[in-house]
This record gives C-alpha cells, sequence and structure tokens, in this order.
C-alpha cells in the first residue's frame, strides 16, 4: 500500500471514531457524534483538526488489544461567525469518553494554543470520567486541564456545554470555565452518582434528579443554561460569543448601529402606583435595549436578580437587575452569588455593566445568616467595587439600606446614578423606620394607628424620593423614565475610553 493510501485508511478510520455501529447508537439516544458537534458550532470547511492520528498508551487490562485514533477526543480549531475559536468534542463511543493521558494532552495542547492566540475555548463535554485502565496518568491529565483553565480564567473565554454524562473529577473543569450549557434529558454532572449516595447516605435519587440540566440550571445554579436539545445548546454557544471579545484585551464586537428616536414612552407607566405591588423588570430591560437583544444568563437560577448581556446602540453591556415579581427583589445567598459571578465575568472581558436597582434590602432569617449571607452579600459588593469597566446604575424604585450600597452605588465607584422620580432611597422603609424614629411619640399618642399613619407618611414625604441623595451629588440625575435609553447611550459613549486602574497587588482577596 502506498503512503498516500494509508494515509487516507487512517483517516477514514479515525473519522469512524468507535464505529458505525457505535455511531448508530448515539443518534438513537438523541445524541449526535463528537464531529457532528463540531461541524454545527464551527464555520462550514473552517475546522482544522489536530491529533487526529494519536492512540493511547496503556497496556494494562487488555487495552493493549483496543485502540482508536483519536483516543475519544477531537480538538482543533476554526471560526464561528468569522472569528476564530478552539474546540475540543469527546467521543463517548471511544471508551465512554473516558479522559486518558493521551486524551488530556490533546485538549491541553489547543488550551495552550488559545492562551497564545487570544481565542475562546469551547469544551463540548461528553465523558463518563477518567479512565480507570490508566490509574494515576488519567487524573494527572485532569489536573493539566484544571491548571490551564485556572491560567486561562479571565484571559479569553471558557465555554463548556455538557452533551452526555459528566462524573467525578470531570465536572471541575466545566465549573472553573466561565459559561456551562446543560441538554435536558441527555447531560449529567456529579461528583458522585446515584448509586454512590444511595450507599453512602440512602437517599434514593435519579441521575436526572441528582445532576440533570433542569436541577443545574434552577437548584445549583451550576449550568448557566438549560438547551432543549444539542442544536440548541450549540446555538446558545455561538450566541453567546457575539456579546463577547476574543480575549481580555480586546473590545466586544459591535453591531452597525444608527441613531434614531431613543425615547420609549412605555416606561412612564411602567411602575405601579403602590409601591407594594411588584412588575417584572425584564420589560423595563427589553424596553430600554436594542430589540430583541437580550440574552438571560442564570433565567431559572436565584430569580429575584436578573443579569443577562444585551445590546445598547449595537454594541454589548452586561445588565444586573433586582426582580421586584420574585421575593419583592432582594438580596439573598443565591442571588448575590449570581450577581458577583456575572459582574466580574462582564469586569473580565471589557463588557460595560447597567444596573437596574429596585431592592427592598437582604432577605431576613436564619436560614440567609447561617448559610452566609455576610459574606454572600460581600462578594456582590467586593465585585462591583473591583469592577474597572464603565458603570452606570438608573433606580427605578426602593433602594434600602446596605442594599443599596452593593447594587452599585456611587460610593463604591459608578460612573453615572440615575434615579427615576419614583425612587425610594432610605436606610429602610416608611413603615419600619417610623415605628423606629417616632416610638415615643406613638404610643403616647391617643390614637396610636393615626399617629404612626401620620408619621409614616412624614418619613415618606422626605426620603420616598431621589432627591436628597440628588443634591448630595449621589444620584447624578433624575430622569422620566422615558428618558433611560438616551442617556445609558449617552453615558456610555462618553465612557468608553475609561482607565480606572487598581492598585498594585498580587490580587485580592474576595471573601469566597
Amino acid at each position: 500500500m502506498d503512503k498516500i493510501s494509508l494515509l487516507e485508511q487512517k483517516q477514514k478510520e479515525a473519522l469512524l471514531g468507535g464505529g458505525e455501529d457505535r455511531i448508530k447508537s448515539q443518534h438513537q439516544k438523541g445524541k449526535l457524534s463528537a464531529r457532528e458537534r463540531i461541524n454545527l458550532l464551527m464555520d462550514e470547511g473552517s475546522f482544522q483538526e489536530l491529533g487526529m492520528l494519536v492512540k493511547h498508551r496503556s497496556r494494562d487490562f487488555g487495552l493493549d488489544k483496543q485502540q482508536f485514533l483519536g483516543d475519544g477526543v477531537v480538538t482543533g480549531f476554526g471560526t464561528i461567525n468569522g472569528r476564530l475559536a478552539y474546540v475540543f468534542s469527546q467521543d463517548f463511543t471511544v471508551f465512554g469518553g473516558s479522559l486518558s493521558e493521551a486524551h488530556a494532552e490533546k485538549i491541553v495542547k489547543i488550551m495552550d494554543l488559545a492562551m497564545k492566540n487570544g481565542a475562546p475555548v469551547i469544551g463540548l463535554n461528553d465523558s463518563g470520567g477518567a479512565r480507570i485502565q490508566e490509574g494515576v496518568v488519567s487524573l494527572a491529565g485532569y489536573a493539566d486541564i484544571f491548571y490551564r483553565n485556572t491560567r486561562a480564567s479571565g484571559v479569553v473565554p471558557q465555554i463548556s456545554a455538557i452533551l452526555g454524562p459528566c462524573a467525578g473529577g470531570a465536572v471541575y473543569s466545566p465549573a472553573i470555565t466561565d459559561f456551562n450549557i446543560m441538554v435536558e434529558k441527555n447531560s449529567y454532572m456529579f461528583v458522585t452518582g446515584p448509586n454512590v449516595v444511595k450507599t453512602v447516605t440512602h437517599e434514593d435519587v435519579t441521575a436526572t434528579e441528582l445532576g440533570g440540566a433542569l436541577t443545574h440550571s434552577s437548584k445549583s445554579g451550576v449550568a448557566h443554561f438549560a438547551a432543549k436539545n444539542e442544536l440548541d445548546a450549540i446555538n446558545h454557544i455561538k450566541r453567546l460569543l457575539s456579546y463577547i471579545p476574543q480575549n481580555c484585551e480586546e473590545l466586544p464586537p459591535a453591531n452597525v448601529y444608527k441613531a434614531a428616536d431613543e425615547c420609549r414612552p412605555l416606561l412612564d407607566n411602567i411602575i405601579p402606583d403602590n409601591s407594594n405591588q411588584p412588575y417584572d423588570i425584564k420589560e423595563v430591560i427589553c424596553s430600554v435595549v436594542d430589540k430583541e437583544s437580550f440574552m438571560e444568563v442564570h433565567k431559572n437560577y436565584a430569580e429575584n436578580i436578573v443579569v443577562g448581556f444585551a445590546k445598547l446602540a449595537g454594541k454589548s453591556i452586561g445588565i444586573v437587575a433586582n426582580q421586584p415579581m420574585h421575593l419583592a427583589g432582594v438580596l439573598d445567598n443565591h442571588s448575590s452569588i449570581k450577581g458577583a459571578r456575572f459582574v466580574r465575568f462582564c469586569d473580565s472581558f471589557n463588557i460595560p455593566l447597567f444596573v437596574l436597582v429596585d431592592v427592598p434590602g437582604f432577605l431576613p432569617g436564619t436560614d440567609q445568616e447561617w448559610n452566609g449571607i455576610i459574606m454572600n452579600g460581600a462578594k456582590l459588593l467586593y465585585a462591583f467595587s473591583e469592577a474597572t469597566v464603565p458603570r452606570i446604575t438608573v433606580i427605578t424604585r426602593k433602594a434600602y439600606g446596605g442594599a443599596y450600597d452593593v447594587m452599585n452605588s456611587k460610593h463604591i465607584g459608578a460612573d453615572l446614578n440615575f434615579a427615576w422620580p419614583t425612587a425610594e432611597i432610605a436606610v429602610m422603609g416608611a413603615k419600619g423606620a417610623s415605628e423606629i424614629i417616632f416610638k415615643k411619640e406613638i404610643t403616647e399618642a391617643e390614637n396610636p394607628a393615626q399617629k404612626h399613619k401620620e408619621k409614616e407618611e412624614e418619613y415618606n414625604e422626605l426620603f420616598a424620593n431621589p432627591y436628597n441623595a440628588a443634591a448630595r451629588g449621589y444620584i447624578d440625575e433624575v430622569i422620566k423614565p422615558r428618558q433611560t435609553r438616551d442617556r445609558l447611550i449617552r453615558g456610555f459613549k462618553m465612557l468608553e475610553h475609561k482607565v480606572d486602574n487598581l492598585p498594585k497587588k498580587k490580587h485580592g482577596n474576595i471573601p469566597l
């Protein structure tokens, strides 16, 4: 056989991975093959594979008789919507996609290239975990990947799609990456599976309940997105990349935008007359940003805060907003962590921050205190205080107590702070404040209930507005809601060349 024919034969063998029968079995389970996933993700004809002919080196437990070219992972680079990206796609048809020494080396190689060339890394995960037959070298392979995940964090974007099982040590690489996308029904993530859980804790739980897409996207927060199927997951990746720069030294991609009438009269009527009545902050977001540009992150997790990406006048922004529709928009353990992680991502990759505030405070109770609301609330405070990207805040209604400070106030470095006329900026609500301040007058009054009501109204008149804060310069301008989009476009335009360097240090010590 001539050398060209031999090459063609080996390439064909590598393309088949675990064989036609196993690929067919994947399809029957509603799963694509490793190469089909890459073909859907990358621009047509742009993918350049690296390490196609790599084989594992283990000879124990019969592995010397089972060798597959590529060793269970397809790696390489190409373009996504014309922009360079590196990708690895695990092949479950080869030893269950298990990670070996050679498998890990292929992934490490493209991660190193991504760091050198400043481009995103995308992992399409479908693996049963470490290859048991290889022992410590497979564990070392995982550690090599974790190390590079950590080194790449904040340098290049890292996105993980969980398209099958992801168990044991395998879960920690996706956990370090910036975003996790899981597929309903077919993907699972857990440190220990249902069988081990039942043996150790006697809990009877299914794989879906323990670590399925809905569990991790709503309860644990491990998954940022829950996709309906693999194609949906891949489309999530593509859309996500459209808001994000290639690396920490570039700006996010911008769309062409023609200036128009930026007034949004619908916003004037969005706040209810009753300050205790909820409204959907997502309506405010969608009315302010470019049409159909809002991409929510962590949609089903800690719903009392909303985070996500959008375009404003064609340029990427990150949004953090209290959601009055859930728990009245209070900050709690989960929402604080959710907000802090998103803020730090945006700051890492030069994405300006727009913050909408309607927060009555932190959620009280033993559950919150015992689970660390002090430390978790401090994470959000730390994240905003550390951020050097352009930051603009709009207070729509309540901004009470320490939560006012934490939600990107002027005092922790926000560049511009606006308030709607409906804004209430105070230490606490009028009812509780009047009970404390006027306790003696109320208890000594002939009609305590009537006196309490009078004092409540007195407190409201003084503090249930943004004008005291504006008089001190804590609010730059009180604006009509309809003016919000216009002020944001002008503000972010003014802040385009903002320079704000942190004090020289190795790194800060965020309250983890």
